[in-house]
């Protein structure tokens, strides 16, 4: 079993979910997204760190309001850059050195599976480099800045990038110390792996691990969330939603 360093980037700017307001620290049923997602890993055996990693505006909301559930669930709070991937550095410069694999997982996918994430780990201790991925089903279009239709797009052997996107310790560090400085900004990780000449393995996911971008978001994982089997929120005991 490969130890794993766990970092979720919360440090995003939430600009289509709502004026102001954080998509990261919204509800779901009355607990924050982000713990959440943090209760798929502080608990598993593999994990040896757990990273989250806020905006600077928001690490001391963050710390005053949720300190008792992070440190009761062991997990390590760090200052995130303007951008996606400087949070994702920040986090990378306190993995643990005795950390064999790096899992990078968005703090708003709160609907990831155990499975998914059993699968995704066993495969990146294999090949070095994995990332969860769903097919593509629905037709797509490439659209004009005109609003027209320019062409259909073969939707064969096309997938949705998803996360945890697990990474060989090394290899991941080395990639984010090698990224362009000018250009796209980089919104996934193993782009930055592929660039550096390593391939990167599919594990395939499902649409269930979506990501929470509007508010009509939460609605639809609250339901996903309610569908699987329930089971007492692991870490957080007598400081659930602790506000003091």
């Amino acid at each position: 079993m490969s130890k794993v360093a766990v970092i979720i980037p919360a440090a995003g700017r939430s600009e289509r979910f709502g004026e102001g307001e954080s998509k990261t620290l919204a509800k779901i049923d009355g607990r924050a997204v982000f713990l959440r997602t943090l209760e798929h890993f502080v608990n598993r055996e593999d994990v040896i760190q757990t990273i989250l990693v806020v905006a600077g505006k928001e690490k001391e909301q963050v710390r005053s309001k949720y300190g008792p559930n992070l440190g009761f669930m062991g997990v390590q709070l760090v200052e995130g850059g303007d951008e996606r991937a400087d949070s994702v550095a920040a986090g990378l410069e306190t993995v643990k050195d005795e950390a064999e694999l790096v899992a990078i997982h968005d703090a708003a996918r709160p609907c990831v599976s155990i499975r998914m994430i059993d699968d995704v780990f066993a495969e990146a201790a294999k090949t070095g480099a994995a990332i969860l991925a769903a097919p593509i089903t629905a037709t797509i279009k490439r659209v004009s800045k005109a609003g027209v239709i320019d062409t259909t797009v073969p939707r064969e052997s096309l997938f949705e990038a998803q996360t945890p996107q697990v990474f060989r310790r090394q290899l991941i560090i080395d990639a984010y110390a090698n990224r362009p400085t000018e250009g796209e900004p980089i919104t996934d990780d193993a782009q930055l792996v592929e660039a550096a000449g390593h391939p990167v393995s599919i594990v395939q996911s499902n649409h269930t691990n979506l990501k929470i971008t509007t508010k009509a978001d939460t609605t639809l994982a609250k339901a996903i969330l309610k569908a699987r089997p329930q089971k007492t929120a692991p870490g957080l005991g007598a400081f659930e939603e602790a506000q003091w």
